[in-house]
């Protein structure tokens, strides 16, 4: 089921986090956190809606980190009832596309709470003092990847966050899979 992002919450403060990345280290909102800014984004490895515009991510991602803003993904699906969101899978997609960026696991999902994050994928785009500037959309594809052309929004508004300090106030939702709690005890 494909479930919207909430609106932004402007200021709102990052929750600091340690979690496993797929590259051996493991990372805190101070080794991703970049001088201009900080984007964190829950993906997964089996979301057609990350799966399509993978490719794009990875841009952007590169393309923003040239600007200053600190980079990575998490993901924090239920491994158990979804096998391909194993950290095993994910040190594998990591290295099949190179990421330019941490790919972080949040096994007991604690992060994902703490973002109040929804689906995959969502984004997290914080200010150099780690206020929310922006949670919107990566562009406006779907579960297919659209033209080429299209306006790139996350790049847009995390280019403003670092050269302003503040994102757009018109942000459209991003949309994807919801993310795929564990059963409560």
């Amino acid at each position: 089921m494909a479930v919207s992002t909430p609106i932004c919450d402007f200021g709102w403060k990052a929750p600091e986090f340690s979690l496993p990345g797929t590259d051996g280290k493991t990372y805190g909102l101070s080794e991703i956190r970049g001088p201009k800014g900080t984007l964190i984004m829950f993906i997964c490895n089996h979301c057609p809606y990350v799966i399509a515009v993978r490719d794009r991510i990875i841009r952007d991602a590169k393309d923003l980190q040239v600007l200053g803003i600190g980079v990575a993904a998490i993901s924090s699906n239920d491994a158990e009832t979804y096998p391909d969101d194993s950290f095993e899978n994910m040190q594998k997609v990591a290295r099949e596309l190179d990421l330019p960026f941490p790919y972080l696991y949040d096994e007991d999902q604690s992060v994902a709470r703490a973002y109040d994050a929804v689906c995959t994928p969502d984004f997290f785009g914080f200010d150099a003092g780690l206020g929310l500037q922006y949670r919107g959309r990566l562009d406006a594809s779907r579960k297919q990847a659209g033209p080429p052309d299209l306006r790139r929004d996350l790049f847009e508004a995390m280019k403003q966050v670092a050269e302003t300090g503040q994102g757009p106030k018109e942000q459209i939702p991003s949309m994807g899979c919801s993310i795929k709690w564990k059963d409560a005890a």
